[in-house]
């Protein structure tokens, strides 16, 4: 799965616990989308590809920082709209992550990435996630134009 040594849980320094259970709920909700991701079965891949488990940490850990979670503040657009999703759907967050799964690895694949360019793809997969929560007329994460992306 890409861990980075042979205990996982060293591996969660940045995501915590929410990121074990955000990988968790990709693989029972989408595992379509879990499995062609983690096997690699879409695009070329290159010769160092992220990790995917440690891909996932870093995944839920920039949501947090992108939606303003750990300040409790709300002070951005983006985190103020995202509570609003959470209102009526507990799960938002959980189906945000796969979003940016599947987001973060189409642009790995478009821009044919090294694993060294990991950390500017995760960047525009939030500016991309950014603009998509900030359109008006979003009422849910199923309503990103990027959901349409996720198999069941």
């Amino acid at each position: 799965m890409g861990w980075q040594n042979s205990d996982p849980s060293t591996d969660f320094r940045a995501g915590g616990f929410l990121s074990l259970e955000n990988l968790i709920y990709f693989a029972r909700n989408y595992p379509d989308s879990f499995h062609r991701l983690l096997h690699k079965v879409e695009g070329k891949t290159a010769e160092w590809e992220y990790p995917f488990a440690a891909g996932g940490v870093n995944i839920s850990y920039m949501l947090v920082q992108m939606l303003d979670l750990q300040s409790g503040k709300m002070s951005t657009k983006v985190g103020v709209h995202f509570i609003q999703l959470l209102e009526d759907d507990e799960a938002a967050f959980d189906n945000l992550f796969c979003v940016a799964f599947q987001v973060l690895d189409a642009q790995w694949l478009a821009r044919q990435a090294s694993y060294m360019e990991f950390n500017e793809v995760l960047k525009s997969t939030r500016v991309q996630l950014e603009k998509e929560l900030t359109m008006g007329c979003i009422s849910s994460v199923q309503e990103l134009p990027s959901f349409r992306m996720l198999k069941r």
